[in-house]
């Protein structure tokens, strides 16, 4: 029950039915408030408890200074959270794992259960192993269940075991595309309250929800779970960039040419940790799907959410996609009511403002390797010709020739080349080149959840069928939407043969390519490009083309609209300018371009508003989390707790409970620690979080081969993250990283001082026999320590490895959090002072005094640092508020939430 300290409870009526809200306008200042803050402020006068969200905190909102930097720390509590596969089966892991703690102290397991819905959709697992052929959609889901049974069967006992826990199965389609179409609500109803509909993820593409008017981003898997748990989220009253949008986009451009624009223009800008906020006459005339899809690319710009207020296109939107009338009556009602529907010619007070004349937006793409890179489609030719140097051997990594001019590489016009004869399996050959386009995906949430886009790809197909052109043979195309509802309406406009006769069959329901699940390149090309080290290329409709991210063998990357995904498989390489150039010839020979099969808008408007309507939303989503028969046919453990395979290498019982008391036993101070790692500035979660492929020489290689595993199946890190064993080995294991305690080594490597000189060793191995010795562990490290995408299992693996303090020169927020949250602490260094400048070398044995003050309910604002070798500091306590006080006393949120929940 809310405090209401600003008799702000009162009623609201919807034809028939009454909700209690929150009316805000009780609150002075909110009515010039960005939409986006007068959502959190609802949520502060709704969950308003006196302790960690106090009046106060409601007038620090209501007061907000668009011009001051944030300093306002505020609690806010998501209405619901979001999980795909990857990053979901570690937070269903620790749920199955409290539920075995409270019955071991003599609890009962079912108080254990989101208090929050909790929802988890299946789509980082699909492998796009077959394409091009009518069954490679049956083929893959095959595969992938082979690969993942386990996880699997244990998200599916989570499904029978959890109340408010729910999973959308494999081969339906993709978290952001799910929530958009079926799983946002716009305003929730819980317990007879009506409120703004809100939530956090476990994918940073959460925010695409945001074109719904819903305000969300992504977070890691600690921030989950403890959301799931009741728990409030801490964050700081962020400032707020007003993008005004202007004019109407022209034809012949698309959502994504209008993405990549923003997404260039706001990088440049900087937006990072902000939120933005979409405003202006042209937000009326972007349709929701074209919102949805700026919405999604909010991590690529940097900021936080990147949302639009609800109007009648969202209303619109939500009836298609088979939201009943009460609802859409609500999110009306309530819109108009608390000052949250679209007004085109407002200006609310921003912190920032930037502005975008929609008519001026121009094809385009991004690459080679970023999303912000963007270059006008009539320049990607050139672009290219010059960004090529940079990946051919003879060029170093400055992009500086390296080479005696003797030795120059082959060149055709100037321009990097070396042909390569290939064979393929029907005997046919052709040449490969740098440049040749080797994977050509429609992939993503990003655009296949927008049907304009999505129908302009198709007509292209059909365009390009009947003037009798096809993909070039050396192309892996893939067409991988994210709902089935796609694959509805191409069937129904008659586009679907089309799409499989130049290649573009189904290849899964999932993210696929966009999150390198591209899947092998036929065996001839790859061996080509290997053993010729091509320059080869890739052209998808994602939203992330970092390098190294989406194949193995392809070196250059570029983001496009998927019918420019297929233009680019007809043309097959990247030297082509597919403005002018031919992409291809006809049946009698005659060269046929672009122009010749792009769609007008008037084709791509007739086939969306005939072929799509609310009856697919309401098929495709009728009985969503029911699974297919593969699904239901999985064995599973009854009961409320799961039964752990023991011989499972997939999902384990993690240790964070074990000995855990009624009661937690006092903090005490740190003796004795050694240093595991001494580190720079800029490390990042990537760093830290076991992520991408697991190596047969590493601690978790080994592991894997000592408990029976083939190296084929190894499968990723991010497949594995239900298993701390594996886990724990990859913390810190990184390929880029450098500990200065090991210099001249990279990667997971330390020097074990439990041995005699120190030898370099893996940080796991030195961590086990550090904790073998019952010695802690300490980090070091420099500036901005843990920024990045905040990795639960940055913050999990540092903990296991028996780290219990870091010190560094600053932390990114949320790292810093985690590390609370796992019951590590949080220190930082005097202001001007660093490891160096303190003469400290890793080789130190370190003493902490002064933490213990957090028994006596209060937070030091520092602790007392010496070392063996006379070195002594004063080291500021990043507890940051009482609530994450309380965390750390417990050992851990999952320990503080666990015996809160005993004591009801």
């Amino acid at each position: 029950m809310s405090a209401n300290s600003f008799d702000a409870r009162s009623t609201l009526r919807v034809g028939d039915e009454s909700y209690e809200i929150f009316k805000l306008d009780k609150v002075e200042g909110s009515a010039r408030l960005p939409y986006s803050l007068k959502v959190l402020l609802e949520n502060l006068l709704r969950t308003e408890d006196g302790a960690n969200i106090t009046a106060d905190h409601i007038r620090a909102l209501g007061d907000w200074d668009s011009q001051a930097q944030p300093a306002q720390e505020i609690q806010f509590t998501p209405a619901r959270v979001i999980m795909q596969d990857f990053t979901g089966v570690p937070c269903v892991v620790d749920l199955a794992t409290m539920r075995e703690a409270v019955k071991e102290l003599g609890g009962d397991p079912a108080k254990i259960n989101p208090l929050a819905p909790a929802e988890l959709v299946i789509d980082h697992s699909v492998i796009a192993d077959k394409f091009g052929t009518a069954d490679a959609f049956g083929q893959n889901v095959e595969l992938e269940y082979g690969r993942n049974k386990e996880r699997y069967q244990f998200l599916r006992w989570g499904q029978t075991a959890f109340d408010e826990f729910k999973v959308v199965p494999p081969g339906t389609g993709i978290v952001h595309q799910v929530n958009i179409e079926h799983l946002a609500r716009t305003v929730m109803v819980r317990n007879g309250q009506a409120y703004p509909d809100t939530l956090v993820g476990t994918d940073s593409h959460t925010t695409m929800v945001n074109g719904l008017g819903v305000l969300g981003w992504g977070v890691g898997g600690i921030e989950a779970e403890a959301a799931m748990l009741g728990q409030p989220v801490s964050m700081l009253i962020p400032r707020v960039v007003g993008f005004k949008l202007t004019g109407e986009l022209k034809a012949g451009t698309t959502a994504t040419d209008l993405v990549l624009t923003i997404t260039e223009m706001l990088r440049k800008h900087g937006v990072v940790g902000k939120f933005v906020e979409f405003y202006g006459e042209g937000v009326a005339a972007t349709s929701l799907a074209n919102r949805a899809t700026i919405g999604n690319m909010s991590p690529e710009f940097g900021s936080t959410a990147a949302i639009f207020p609800i109007d009648d296109e969202t209303l619109k939107y939500l009836r298609l996609t088979g939201r009943d009338e009460q609802q859409v009556a609500l999110v009306e009602a309530y819109a108009k009511e608390q000052g949250l529907w679209l007004d085109p010619a407002a200006e609310p007070d921003f912190s920032e403002k930037l502005e975008l004349d929609l008519s001026t937006v121009v094809p385009s793409i991004a690459g080679p390797k970023r999303p912000q890179d963007r270059i006008v489609l009539a320049n990607a030719s050139e672009q290219f010709k010059i960004d090529v140097r940079n990946y051919v051997d003879s060029v170093d990594e400055a992009g500086k020739e390296s080479f005696p001019a003797s030795d120059a590489p082959a060149t055709t016009n100037g321009v990097p080349s070396n042909p390569v004869l290939v064979t393929a399996p029907d005997g046919s050959t052709y040449e490969l080149d740098h440049g040749a386009v080797t994977v050509a995906a429609i992939t993503s949430c990003t655009n296949t959840s927008n049907p304009y886009v999505m129908v302009a790809a198709a007509l292209v197909a059909k365009k390009a069928v009947e003037k009798g052109l096809t993909r070039k043979p050396w192309v892996k195309t893939t067409l991988a939407p994210g709902s089935k509802v796609v694959t509805d309406y191409f069937d129904k406009a008659g586009l679907t043969p089309y799409l499989d006769k130049v290649g573009f069959n189904l290849v899964g329901y999932g993210c696929t390519t966009c999150i390198g699940n591209s899947g092998p390149l036929p065996d001839e090309v790859s061996k080509a490009v290997n053993d010729h080290d091509l320059a080869v290329t890739s052209v998808l409709s994602g939203n992330r083309n970092f390098e190294g991210r989406i194949n193995p063998d392809v070196k250059m990357n570029y983001l496009a609209s998927p019918p420019l995904v297929v233009a680019y498989a007809l043309a097959g390489s990247m030297k082509i300018d597919i403005t002018t150039e031919a992409l291809g010839a006809d049946q009698d020979g005659n060269p046929v371009f672009l122009k010749d099969v792009w769609p007008t808008e008037a084709e791509v408007n007739d086939v969306v508003a005939n072929a799509i309507g609310e009856d697919m939303f309401n098929k495709s989503y009728q009985d969503v989390f029911a699974g297919d028969a593969q699904w239901q046919a999985l064995s599973i453990p009854t009961g409320n707790t799961f039964e752990w395979d023991s011989e499972s290498t997939y999902v384990r019982k993690p240790p964070y409970f074990e000995g855990m008391a009624h009661e937690p036993s006092p903090v005490e101070d740190i003796t004795g620690a050694r240093v595991l790692a001494k580190l720079g500035d800029s490390v990042t979660t990537d760093h830290i979080s076991p992520a991408g492929a697991i190596k047969a020489d590493t601690p978790a290689g080994k592991y894997l081969t000592e408990h029976g595993v083939q190296r084929r199946d190894f499968n990723s890190y991010g497949s594995r993250r239900g298993n701390h064993e594996v886990m724990i080995r990859g913390t810190f294991a990184n390929i880029r990283l450098r500990n200065q305690l090991a210099p001249g080594t990279e990667g997971g490597f330390t020097r074990d001082f439990t041995q005699a000189d120190g030898p370099v060793s893996f940080i796991y191995d030195a961590s086990r026999n550090y904790i073998e010795q019952g010695t802690p562990l300490v980090i070091l490290g420099g500036k901005e320590y843990g920024s990045g995408s905040s990795r639960d299992w940055a913050a999990k693996g540092t903990a296991l490895l028996g780290v219990k303090a870091v010190i560094t020169e600053s932390y990114e927020r949320i790292h810093r959090s985690n590390l609370i949250g796992m019951g590590v602490l949080p220190l930082q260094f005097p202001e001007g002072q660093t490891a160096s400048s303190l003469g400290l070398t890793g080789e130190e044995t370190f003493s902490f005094t002064g933490v213990t003050e957090l028994n006596n309910g209060t937070t030091p604002r520092t602790v007392k640092v010496t070392t063996d070798t006379g070195v002594e500091f004063d080291a500021v306590v990043r507890i940051d508020t009482p609530g994450e006080a309380d965390y750390y006393r417990n050992g851990g949120i999952m320990q503080y939430v666990l015996r809160s929940l005993i004591r009801k």
